[in-house]
């Protein structure tokens, strides 16, 4: 099969944005990209995208090129779609389609899938609407007698609908499977870190470096889509759980934005994020920026530690190298690093050991007779110091670290 890329501006350089939707079409197996272009518009038509002197240049070159597949970066409307595949002769998708066609081929947990599948629905669900439109008011009248346009949408639209329900009946088992699993692991006195980053950006390479697991790192985006979690001694000997999470890419699809926020919530949950970036990328500020976003949208707790580990140093030559070592240097809670080499990873090893080190302090807590819960998990925890119990409830004096004490909080809130 053989893609041809177009790619809309938003925004972005043009040049940069072309290289990345070419980056995702070779995540996609099976496709080679013969040709690809940046087309400027001024203002898109309705009906076909392109004006239709465009359609036929480009429709002229694809013949000579035996392109049967076209890859638009942006957004394609269902009229627009119909038109070019049927003037192009091709397979178009647009980039919620093609990013979904990547995420079907790399889901690989229940959950994974499930995600996939239920924005795939809500992507074609839209569509279909949008493009039986023109076939609602067939029949005129009041509405009351649908014509066989409106019967074919109401029945397609049903059926989507009522397999959405299920697949979201099926989501909620595994979410309650995923909090369990959440509750058991606050009860293990390690703390969480969790690796973001844009895709591509080293993440899994770094995992697994850190774990020695066999996690696909693939220079390709989206090469991890669901979330891996490993329990890891670090070279200075502090145990913490790592978890590797999906590579984050500017305007992603809507859709999979609310599909996949369930996936992200690991790292909510996590006492250090390490926010790796491809520091030898020529866009790597404006990565960094879409990272922080997405970050912020998720409702990350301002509180919680993060640190940048600024990746693929060994990629950088001459005076950009000695550049960005010196940005490093001069910048706090940020470390120049290689995962592929392991440069730089020992400072990074050692700084993390020192934002996770457990620092105790002493508090005191009242409980009520019926918290017979919270009083075994403090006992579980190792951190009373001295128990007195009143005639009001039951005095505790702890020593306890502040991650401890948060997850009592959201203990007690459970």
């Amino acid at each position: 099969m053989h893609p041809d890329i177009r790619t809309v501006d938003r925004g972005r350089l043009p040049e940069y944005a072309l290289g990345e939707a070419e980056a995702l079409a070779y995540a996609l197996p099976g496709l080679d990209v013969v040709g690809s272009e940046v087309v400027r518009l001024p203002k898109a038509h309705p009906g076909l995208l392109f004006g239709t002197g465009k359609v036929d240049e480009l429709g002229t070159r694809m013949g000579d090129l035996d392109v049967d597949l076209v890859l638009i970066d942006g957004p394609v409307s269902p009229v627009q779609q119909r038109n070019l595949e049927r003037a192009w002769d091709v397979k178009l998708l647009d980039r919620t389609g093609l990013i979904l066609e990547i995420f079907a081929d790399r889901a690989r947990t229940r959950e994974g899938v499930l995600q996939v599948e239920l924005a795939a629905l809500s992507y074609q669900r839209t569509r279909l609407v949008r493009a039986w439109t023109h076939l609602e008011r067939q029949r005129g009248g009041l509405g009351f007698v649908g014509g066989p346009g409106e019967t074919q949408i109401e029945a397609d639209r049903r059926a989507i609908d009522e397999q959405m329900v299920r697949l979201r009946r099926q989501l909620s088992k595994v979410a309650k499977t995923r909090d369990l699993h959440r509750a058991a692991r606050r009860k293990v006195p390690f703390p969480v870190v969790a690796l973001v980053g844009y895709t591509n950006a080293g993440k899994s390479t770094l995992f697994n470096r850190l774990t020695g697991a066999d996690v696909l790192a693939k220079d390709m985006l989206f090469a991890t889509l669901d979330p891996t979690m490993r329990a890891v001694t670090l070279p200075t000997g502090k145990q913490v759980i790592v978890s590797d999470t999906v590579g984050f890419i500017s305007d992603l699809p809507t859709q999979l934005v609310a599909a996949f926020r369930a996936t992200l919530e690991e790292v909510l949950e996590a006492d250090l994020i390490v926010h790796v970036r491809d520091i030898a990328h020529s866009e790597t500020e404006s990565q960094a920026q879409n990272v922080r976003s997405i970050l912020a949208d998720l409702g990350v707790r301002k509180e919680t530690p993060l640190v940048e580990l600024w990746n693929k140093s060994d990629l950088l030559e001459g005076e950009q190298a000695e550049a960005v070592k010196n940005r490093a240097t001069r910048t706090e809670s940020v470390f120049l690093a290689s995962s592929v080499t392991g440069q730089g990873l020992d400072a990074f090893f050692d700084a993390i050991t020192v934002i996770l080190d457990d620092v105790r302090h002493l508090e005191t807590l009242t409980l009520g007779f019926e918290q017979g819960r919270e009083r075994a998990w403090l006992f579980q925890q190792g951190v009373v110091e001295h128990e007195v119990q009143t005639d009001e409830g039951i005095n505790l004096q702890v020593l306890w670290t502040d991650r401890q004490k948060r997850n009592f909080r959201d203990l007690r809130r459970g």
